[in-house]
């Protein structure tokens, strides 16, 4: 009888300790970007674009590469700076163009459980961009989680005639 309590004392104290919060499967963190032209219509984009951004060390990372015939696009977003630098470059046969948009934000750890792996939250608080190839950006949602759903930024693109 002892032993059989031993049992089911074991394995109660097992079950107890299993956590009853699941991770989510979509754990990525990224901000969705819509493209709008000049007069505010949703466009493809028609140039090549690549977006770099600036490691802590210095060099430049590519995190978007090639995008070309898209209307709306992700981007991860950095988490140890208030504020994130990105490179938008558009290429194509007659044409090219960089502009540096500047992200200002506020990060907020994000934990779910011991079991999950901890990511951030972010609070999108100010955009701005040179005007080569953008002619603006605007903020449509400012919180930055788990659901890309919804576009955090409409960027609107200079007519070319």
């Amino acid at each position: 009888m002892r032993g059989r309590l031993l049992v089911v004392l074991f394995v109660a104290c097992f079950f107890a300790g299993c956590t009853s919060i699941d991770c989510p499967v979509k754990n990525t963190v990224y901000t969705v970007c819509d493209i709008y032209d000049g007069y505010g219509n949703l466009f493809k984009l028609e140039d090549t674009m690549y977006v770099f951004t600036t490691r802590k060390n210095g060099s430049d990372t590519l995190i978007y590469n090639a995008g070309v015939g898209k209307s709306s696009f992700t981007l991860p977003i950095g988490y140890s700076n208030p504020e994130d630098t990105l490179y938008f470059v558009f290429v194509n046969t007659d044409y090219a163009a960089k502009d540096t948009v500047l992200i200002k934000k506020e990060n907020y750890p994000h934990f779910e459980s011991v079991d999950c792996s901890a990511s951030f939250f972010h609070r999108l608080t100010g955009v701005r961009s040179s005007r080569h190839a953008i002619d603006s950006i605007r903020i449509t949602k400012d919180f930055v989680d788990y659901d890309a759903s919804t576009a955090h930024f409409h960027i609107y693109f200079t007519p070319r005639h």
